[in-house]
């Protein structure tokens, strides 16, 4: 027999135990039965032959075969003690699989058995209610199953249907695990999370919440010091310190050699656990028990701890899609996102009249990147941060805006062309050669602006643009002469109005396929608005001046319905697996009527909201989340998915984001623009993309305008897209002829 798989991290030792996990060898069943539910003969040769020699937890394994969910029925009616079922998610419809896992959850009652759902086809996820609501053990693409992480998925399982066999007697231990794995999740930033892994684990165990929480830095040369996150009760004041400075040596010494032996240590008064983090950084707890534990509360932390892992996993992923989101991958400077919300800080707080805010623009810089390399350009741009925020960073605010503007803010008499002009007299020093650069400044004084933020911003690059049209290194301040561009918004708003009520605005259907099959599955309504004299309007101009006036209320129904009655049309020439997504602006989602026009626009057209989607920006996501939770949990009665637009420029809340039960994420076009141009243009992407995974949602990739975009998304597990490369928006009758031929 070929000796069993081990893996040396995931293997626990429980010092005082002599087999593992607490489970006696005289109440061990000879076999773990494993049930294969998938109508592809070849995935049931190849899962058998990729485990059949293998032992799991001392034991071999049973392989019981099913090709239907309705042969999958057959058997579980009269089969028992079966530990897990690898069930395909798509067989005889679309929905089988999903629709087995219900009838093994809700009708025959089976909580125990473990289900992993895997697909050939990940445009058929399940959505996140499913893997929540029934109890979904893991779910995975089939071609991700390689034999490493069909062992890994399928052991994981066992170990987790061993343990809640095992405490299955004793309900209250898994209701406790469940509400505190419900309230650890709402916890926010790592050092919150860590403090709620001692508090919950101690209330798991019905002990005193005293204990540490740890981390420590791989790195390649050494491993650093473990650094305490949190400490709560007798051990606070040893908090943010490193462990070798807490006093209490059981504590130091356990938590040291657990992140060394990578192995929990059950004590006769204390326990410490290894939490595996990502591969830069591992994790590890301590906490003053005061009594043994029992094997009950050891298998009770073995599957808790799984969720701590988690949690861990997604903190540090939200974690850093923050730091995407807001802060400049290079300079590692506040970015425009970031500036931003600084600014209308400042704005609320009041501010000083002379406080300044300037755009500062490096003159010839794309002529130096196209010269002497992107990398050297890189280099110049990291040198200019450092010089600025070195002489002005502790007392302005300096952030990167854009690939060659930087921004400074903060008192006039150093926020002024003169100071800023005087930081590019010296020349930089940039890989052994002296470079010599100027800078075009637009100013705005802060103190007479009367906007927010963004509109502050624009201000300033209005100013700056001023200034490149009079020379180089030169600068420009706005004055309230150049506000005729708020006269040009009031014309437009007029003409806009007149335009939708004499019905010349339009719908335009921009396809949305798999970038697997390079098949439609859907579409996105777009308003367009073309003037008499052909000119065309760009909804980032006519948009923010609807919602202003309040016409999009009017507007956005028009649109909803128009989208519907196209869904049906189109249903009923056949095309019956097609989603119609329709975006949804802040103001017309806040409208206290918008809920009753929702519904009346569904019963009115006839459209099933199964295939109906509601696009919602991020910045709606972020804006009241106890009232959002609220309004969405009503629209999802009825039927309709909810997707979040333009994901990864704002930054949202994780515990929000599941609480949201949104079922797709959008990223956002300038992601996608930026995938293909550099080593880090696919990181926020990519980012989204994990996040997406990890909390079972779908994910949409917008603006693909080529195949290296499409690739790069498709290499990194992105499902979906749209964008000019497959499609350019079109009227529903060239969509109609579009989808005839696809």
């Amino acid at each position: 027999m070929r000796p069993p798989i081990t893996h040396a991290e995931e293997d626990f030792e429980f010092l005082d135990e002599g087999i593992a996990d607490g489970v006696t060898a005289q109440s061990a069943p000879p076999v773990w039965r494993v049930m294969i539910v998938d109508d592809d003969a070849d995935v049931h040769s190849a899962t058998v032959f990729a485990l059949a020699n293998v032992e799991m937890l001392h034991r071999p394994l049973e392989f019981l075969h099913a090709y239907t969910a309705a042969q999958a029925r057959e058997i579980l009616a009269h089969e028992q003690n079966i530990a897990v079922i690898l069930l395909d998610v798509v067989m005889e419809r679309q929905d089988a699989g999903l629709q087995l896992v219900r009838h093994i959850r809700e009708m025959l009652k089976m909580t125990e058995v473990r289900i992993i759902l895997h697909t050939g086809q990940p445009g058929y996820a399940p959505e996140l209610d499913a893997i929540r609501d029934f109890d979904i053990n893991d779910y995975k693409t089939k071609s991700e199953l390689t034999r490493i992480k069909l062992f890994t998925a399928v052991t994981s399982a066992i170990r987790s249907y061993e343990q809640i066999c095992a405490i299955n007697a004793g309900r209250r231990g898994l209701d406790l695990i469940v509400r505190a794995s419900t309230e650890l999740m709402a916890l926010r930033g790592l050092q919150n999370f860590a403090a709620g892994v001692i508090v919950q684990v101690a209330g798991l165990l019905d002990i005193k919440p005293q204990g540490l929480f740890c981390a420590q830095e791989r790195r390649s040369s050494k491993e650093a010091d473990l650094v305490v996150i949190a400490a709560v009760g007798g051990y606070a004041a040893f908090a943010n310190g490193p462990v070798s400075d807490i006093g209490e040596a059981r504590a130091a010494d356990s938590l040291a050699r657990t992140m060394a032996r990578r192995q929990h240590i059950y004590g006769p008064d204390f326990i410490t656990l290894y939490l595996s983090g990502n591969a830069n950084r591992g994790f590890v707890a301590f906490l003053d028990t005061g009594r043994p534990l029992s094997r009950t509360d050891r298998r009770l932390l073995e599957v808790f701890r799984s969720n701590i892992i988690v949690g861990l996993d997604n903190v540090a992923l939200v974690s850093r899609l923050h730091n995407f989101a807001f802060y400049d991958d290079l300079s590692k400077l506040p970015n425009r996102t970031r500036l931003v919300n600084i600014i209308d800080e400042m704005l609320a707080a009041g501010v000083q009249q002379d406080t300044t805010l300037s755009l500062v623009d490096i003159d010839h810089f794309a002529e130096i990147n196209d010269a002497l390399g992107h990398q050297f350009g890189d280099l110049l741009l990291l040198a200019v941060a450092d010089r600025l925020q070195s002489r002005l960073g502790d007392k302005l605010i300096v952030a990167r805006v854009g690939g060659d503007m930087f921004s400074i803010v903060g008192d006039g008499s150093q926020v002024n062309p003169a100071t800023i002009g005087a930081l590019f007299d010296t020349p930089f020093n940039i890989d052994g050669q002296q470079v010599q650069i100027s800078a075009t400044v637009g100013l705005m004084r802060l103190g007479e602006h009367a906007g927010g933020g963004a509109d502050a911003l624009k201000d300033a690059n209005i100013a700056l643009k001023r200034a490149k049209m009079q020379q180089r290194a030169g600068h420009f301040y706005f004055t309230r002469s150049m506000g005729i561009e708020s006269r040009e918004r009031v014309r437009l708003m007029h003409a806009l109005r007149a335009a939708f009520e004499e019905k010349k605005l339009s719908i335009a259907y921009q396809p949305q396929i798999d970038l697997a099959t390079r098949k439609p599955v859907g579409a996105e309504a777009l308003l367009r608005w073309k003037t008499d004299d052909g000119k065309i309007i760009s909804p980032d101009a006519f948009i923010p001046i609807a919602e202003y006036s309040g016409l999009i209320i009017s507007l956005g129904e028009w649109v909803l319905r128009a989208a519907c009655q196209e869904l049906v049309r189109l249903r009923t020439l056949g095309f019956n697996d097609f989603m119609m997504s329709v975006n949804v602006s802040q103001v017309q989602f806040r409208h206290p009527d918008f809920l009753d026009m929702l519904r009346l626009a569904l019963d009115d057209t006839g459209a099933p909201p199964a295939f109906v989607e509601l696009e919602i920006t991020e910045s709606v996501a972020m804006q009241e989340p106890a009232v959002l939770i609220k309004t969405l949990a009503q629209i999802k009665q009825t039927g309709i998915s909810i997707a979040i637009d333009d994901f990864g420029t704002g930054f949202s809340s994780l515990s929000y984001l599941q609480q949201l039960h949104v079922d797709r994420l959008k990223i956002d076009r300038s992601f996608v623009r930026e995938i293909t141009g550099s080593s880090r243009g696919s990181s926020i992407a990519e980012m989204v993309i994990q996040l997406g995974r990890n909390l079972g949602l779908s994910v949409i990739a917008e603006g693909v305008e080529n195949e290296r975009q499409a690739g790069k998304l498709a290499s990194l597990g992105c499902p979906l897209a749209q964008g000019n490369l497959f499609a350019l928006p079109m009227t529903n009758e060239q969509l109609l002829d579009w989808l005839k031929v696809r």
